[in-house]
């Protein structure tokens, strides 16, 4: 199943993610919410976001493997997913404001997700008897 695939890679992206938190976090001493760490603060939200977006968008990439999409266009929408989301962390932990990497990495993500929904809706339309 090639989701799974991408399910793994971006389980692996989230627990990276996790990871720079829990390191910050030990390093500063810091137990609960950010302490005034605007650093800790970008790298909480990094993580908060993947694991926010992540799941609705596997699952509909599931759901579109299941209903019998092309690999070609599975892997597709899987790599973009997997590089949206790299790219938003990327910028999210970079710069608290505006960046390219998270303007992106945020259009990409929230465009697969649309274009997600509508084809696992085609696909379960057209499958009525």
């Amino acid at each position: 199943m090639i989701t799974l695939l991408y399910a793994a890679l971006c389980t692996l992206l989230v627990l990276f993610l996790a990871g720079r938190v829990m390191a910050y976090r030990v390093k500063h001493k810091v137990g609960l919410g950010d302490g005034g760490h605007g650093e800790l603060n970008r790298r909480v939200r990094a993580h908060a976001n993947a694991v926010e977006y992540l799941p609705l968008a596997l699952i509909l990439l599931g759901g579109m493997e299941l209903n019998g999409y092309s690999d070609t266009m599975i892997h597709a929408f899987g790599a973009t997913l997997l590089v949206s989301r790299l790219l938003h962390a990327w910028g999210l932990s970079r710069s608290a404001g505006t960046s390219p990497g998270r303007l992106l990495g945020t259009l990409l993500t929230l465009l697969l997700m649309i274009a997600m929904a509508l084809f696992a809706i085609v696909g379960f339309v057209t499958q009525l008897p």
